[in-house]
């Protein structure tokens, strides 16, 4: 099979596609003809349509026709000037509680459910029944997808299988009774199951986390047995959708380990969908056929396009990792047109499902087969119900075998797929759009995406445009959906359990100094277990870290800007270089979880970075000069920093407070929480490797109220930089305003105090992502930050429904030792902190009602 021909017969279909889309255009004034019309009209203007999705998607939630036209009036009163006179005039003027406030309402909610129902097949069983009559009527398949799939809580979860059995039972039990239709009911080697259904592996498991892709495999099979098994039982197929990109990895794992066990071993009724916008998806591909020969029974893949573009390169951006999606939408046609050649040649093992409404694509995938002389019916195509019709009837006109992804559920709360499908359908490179409402040339439809990525790098072909080298960026999260850094933090996990029980000793003047007494760091997910032992600072010892770091003032002070620098951005390099060593250290001393550890981490490389780079750039004097003066402005130091971190953010804020008065010119004596004095030892160390003259960071582990008070009062201590609570910070800006004799100076206080941070719900919320943000919120960490959830408020209309939920999410969170990455939540940071909890929870139940105490 020659590329020409194949390209040449490509083209033949695509015309024959397009000539039978031709002869079945809507007729004028037939809904379908007012539906091209309204998308039209919502596509002219692109914040004219976000507006008219972001009402669509809210809608669900808003129980009164006030709501409603209070929304409506708030989404399109930005847009004033682009609405008709009539519109602006009905925003302007619409009263909410009146008759036609009323009526604007119903309107809304019905125009709403009508286009609800385009989508989905139905809100109950025998709706849906009904749907799929009409479509086996018209010689169309079916997979059945249940919406609702945001699971955020084990009884979620439970229900998501329940509702799975269920369907999978009754509909066996109508739709085997009835007449076979030949076309979608036999292939080319037997007959087909009739009830195929498709399900997400996420729903199965309220905790589904690639951190811990073993614990998570283990829940989700044991959930989705009993579903394979009545599947199996009652002639179903069930079919795997692929999700986001972090779960790729873990979804066909966990597809390949459930279908290897010997009572599903040798079925072929299953299936997983593969995303043709990751370039990675190649490998996977090969990867599944040469498990698929392996394992001796074939499985069939949906192959799609995908369907997350949009959040994958908003979170790869966030989280500056790579972005991985195809960046251009030519270079995704492109490549499902390989993986549609590679599905086609190994038929035999993996069944090809080409899920598209690309005429080009469907066409490519016709010329395929028959190029390569597969038999009929060893292929199907897939396409989404209440979209592209007409294809799917010119198709079976052709004697093809299509299947429709079919939704159901409740209409209104459906609303989020109704919006994904509208995006998806309305987006600028929608070839539904481009078809059927803005009416490209079909020659143009059917190029080659070959060619298009071509045009497209001739077109943007200019000089390459690179970052500045002192342009601060983020240090990146380490993504542990992937098995390097999970690997990483396992060997650093290791590595630290070796160095358990060491002495840090005191860092004066570049002297490491032992003390009579020591801090014993106990870990808190295991209190028999010291982490290490510091050495314990008295009065002398943080009279004479001053004195060491006045001592290395004047010569500091005098060092070149860029010198000082440079000591950070190596700083940064150490760091980065023993990421997840000191992340490690964070877990074992302080109880934060893997993600929370290596976030810290990544804050203190950015620290070091972001303040070299300011200095850098703060270095440069400023000229103001005037006719017969020269006036300069620029920074001095101030002299010696005192810092006072808290132990929450053992590494990050301790860095980012001594790596700014470091940078500045100032020397600093670093004082770290007494619950984690090795985590600062560690970074001790990095700072001196880096370079940093003895002297200028002195280490200085204690007990605040032993040599806290000597520190903020001594003469000789210009700046105080604190991170901690309220009555220290507060204690310590009045110490800081006494003048002792010998104080040449006004000490300066940068204090950071503790508050409470309330999350308002509010009417129009979504639900599901308001749990998700306060369980993430309250508990990330054991709550033990200042950006922690205290207080949640919520809205009378929708208190009752949050509140049962969030309690459901909470009893779902998995507790444990930090150092097991299915722990969401882990032990408090000490005794103390744990009678504080208990003391607040005593009170609550005083003032309040108590709805959930975990039993641990």
């Amino acid at each position: 099979m020659s590329r020409s021909e194949l390209e040449a017969l490509t083209r033949t279909i695509g015309r024959e596609i397009f000539a039978r889309l031709e002869a079945d255009r809507p007729l004028p004034l037939t809904p379908a003809w007012w539906d091209e019309r309204l998308m039209a009209w919502s596509m002219a203007d692109p914040a004219l349509k976000a507006q008219l999705f972001r009402f669509i998607d809210v809608l669900p939630t808003l129980r009164s026709p006030a709501q409603i036209t209070g929304h409506l009036r708030e989404y399109l009163k930005q847009l004033n000037g682009q609405l008709p006179p009539l519109a602006r005039f009905a925003m302007q003027h619409l009263p909410p509680d009146g008759v036609l406030g009323r009526l604007v309402a119903t309107l809304a909610r019905s125009n709403a459910a009508r286009l609800a129902r385009r989508i989905i097949s139905g809100s109950n069983l025998a709706e849906a029944l009904a749907t799929i009559a009409r479509m086996r009527a018209a010689a169309l398949g079916f997979t059945i997808d249940l919406l609702g799939e945001a699971v955020r809580t084990a009884s979620e979860a439970i229900e998501y299988q329940r509702s799975y059995l269920e369907l999978i039972d009754g509909m066996a039990r109508e739709v085997n009774r009835w007449p076979e239709v030949p076309l979608i009911d036999r292939a080319a080697d037997g007959p087909l199951p009739r009830v195929n259904v498709s399900l997400k592996l996420s729903s199965l498991y309220s905790q589904f986390d690639p951190i811990d892709p073993v614990d998570t495999s283990g829940r989700v099979r044991e959930r989705l047995r009993p579903i394979l098994r009545l599947a199996r039982q009652r002639g179903a197929f069930v079919n795997v959708d692929m999700e986001q990109f972090a779960y790729k990895d873990l979804t066909l794992e966990i597809f390949r380990e459930i279908l290897c066990e010997p009572e599903f071993r040798d079925w072929p009724d299953v299936g997983i969908a593969l995303q043709a916008y990751l370039p990675s998806t190649a490998d996977d591909l090969a990867g599944l056929a040469h498990w698929a020969a392996e394992r001796g029974t074939p499985v069939w893949v949906r192959l799609v396009k995908g369907a997350y573009w949009d959040y994958e390169t908003v979170m790869a951006a966030q989280r500056g990792w790579p972005v991985p999606v195809f960046t251009e939408k030519a270079e995704t046609d492109a490549n499902f047109e390989a993986l549609t050649r590679f599905l086609m040649e190994h038929h035999g093992v993996l069944r090809p499902a080409i899920g598209s409404h690309n005429i080009r694509s469907i066409a490519y995938a016709l010329a395929c087969a028959r190029l390569l002389g597969l038999p009929p019916r060893s292929f199907e195509f897939q396409m989404l119900y209440g979209m592209a019709d007409s294809e799917k009837r010119a198709l079976v006109e052709m004697g093809q075998r299509v299947r429709v992804y079919t939704p159901f559920g409740q209409l209104l709360p459906g609303m989020a797929y109704l919006v994904r499908r509208l995006l998806e359908n309305t987006a600028n490179e929608s070839f539904l759009r481009a078809t059927f409402t803005e009416h490209v040339p079909e020659e143009q439809l059917l190029m080659n995406p070959l060619d298009r990525i071509r045009r497209v790098d001739r077109a943007s072909a200019r000089p390459a445009s690179l970052a500045p080298p002192d342009r601060f960026t983020n240090e990146p999260l380490s993504d542990f959906s992937q098995a390097e850094p999970r690997d990483a933090m396992r060997r650093g996990l290791d590595r630290v359990a070796r160095e358990f029980g060491r002495v840090y000793p005191l860092v004066l003047g570049g002297r490491r100094t032992e003390t009579p007494g020591c801090i014993e760091s106990l870990d808190p997910s295991h209190r028999r277990q010291v982490v290490g032992r510091s050495s314990r600072a008295r009065v002398e010892d943080a009279r004479q870290a001053v004195d060491a770091a006045r001592h290395a003032f004047p010569a500091w002070r005098d060092t070149r800007a860029e010198e000082r620098a440079a000591c950070l951005f190596r700083s940064a390099a150490i760091l980065r270089r023993r990421r997840h060593e000191l992340a490690a250290w964070e877990v074992c001393e302080c109880a934060k979880q893997w993600r929370e550890a290596d976030a810290d981490v990544a804050e203190a490389i950015d620290y070091c970075e972001y303040y070299a780079r300011e200095m850098l750039r703060l270095a440069q004097p400023i000229r103001r000069d005037l006719p017969g003066e020269q006036n300069e402005y620029f920074y001095e130091p101030r002299g010696v920093a005192l810092i006072i971190a808290p132990w929450n953010f053992p590494l990050g804020i301790l860095c980012g407070m001594t790596a700014a008065a470091l940078v500045t010119g100032n020397t600093a004596v670093m004082k770290p929480a007494e619950q984690s004095p090795v985590v600062a030892a560690k970074l001790m160390e990095a700072l001196e490797e880096a370079g940093v003259p003895p002297g200028v960071v002195n280490y200085l582990p204690g007990i605040g109220e032993e040599i806290g008070p000597t520190l903020v009062g001594h003469p000789d201590v210009a700046l105080i930089a604190f991170t901690g609570s309220r009555a220290v910070g507060l204690w310590i800006n009045a110490e800081a305003a006494e003048t002792p004799p010998g104080q040449t100076h006004v000490k300066r206080v940068i204090a950071e105090m503790g508050g409470k941070n309330a999350i308002l719900i509010d009417e129009d919320a979504d639900l599901d992502e308001a749990i998700h943000g306060v369980t993430a919120s309250a508990f990330g960490y054991q709550g033990q930050k200042c950006s922690a959830a205290a207080r949640v408020i919520v809205l009378d209309s929708v208190h009752d429904l949050f509140l049962n939920r969030l309690v459901e999410a909470t009893r779902s969170l998995n507790i444990g030792p930090a150092e097991d990455p299915r722990s969401f939540v882990g032990p408090l940071i000490d005794q103390e902190a744990r009678e504080r909890v208990l003391h607040y929870i005593a009170r609550g139940t005083q003032e309040a009602r108590l709805v959930y105490a975990a039993d641990v």
